[in-house]
């Protein structure tokens, strides 16, 4: 039988830590890390509060996006509602239900964990849990107010064989959406959308309160 590969914990040992700089919901810290041969090195990463997303698909099968401009990298790009952690010890479920309402006003009734990732573990810890959302819906109520960079999104429904398609020729570049477009093809090819994790599946990168 092969062996199924697994991530495991392990941590070498800091002999100083400084935060050079505080954002608002991110900071930069540098570690003195001891290396296997005894040598310590500087370690500079972001501290991140981590992140949920959600690929929400409907009953056409359709992925739910969103166009959103992003400063860094100088583009607007197509992605799925996402956003941060923004409570410590935050239910990651809860999160995703209020960044789905927020950013597309839309519900679901049925839950599921299509992958955990770290974006960029060689510079920053952040990581995502990415839900699958089914059986969605109009939210009630107001739509969400947004402000900034949200209050030029654009939103979309796509074929996830359209989805697939356009990140393999190199169209599409946000991490989430492309994890989240792969994860889903995989699990539909695979053993099916019912043998997933469930959405309160444990998650030893952001422990959380049930």
């Amino acid at each position: 039988m092969a062996r199924r590969l697994a991530d495991g914990p392990e941590e070498w040992r800091v002999t100083a830590s400084d935060i050079p700089f505080r954002g608002n919901k991110t900071s930069v810290r540098t570690d003195e890390v001891v290396m296997p041969d005894g040598t310590v090195v500087n370690r500079d990463y972001q501290v991140h509060p981590g992140s949920v997303a959600v690929v929400a698909l409907d009953e056409q099968d359709r992925v739910l996006v969103l166009s959103q401009y992003r400063h860094p990298v100088r583009q607007k790009l197509w992605e799925i509602p996402a956003g941060l952690l923004d409570v410590p010890g935050e239910n990651p479920l809860h999160a995703a239900q209020r960044e789905l309402y927020e950013e597309a006003h839309i519900k679901a009734e049925d839950w599921r964990v299509l992958a955990d990732v770290y974006t960029t573990p060689g510079g920053s810890d952040e990581a995502v849990r990415v839900f699958l959302a089914r059986q969605i819906s109009d939210a009630d109520g107001e739509r969400y107010a947004a402000t900034e960079e949200e209050a030029e999104m654009e939103q979309a429904r796509v074929p996830l064989p359209e989805l697939v398609s356009s990140v393999l020729a190199g169209d599409l570049h946000n991490n989430v959406l492309v994890v989240g477009t792969m994860s889903l093809s995989a699990a539909l090819a695979g053993d099916g959308l019912d043998a997933l994790r469930p959405a309160d599946a444990p998650w030893p990168a952001r422990p959380f309160d049930p």
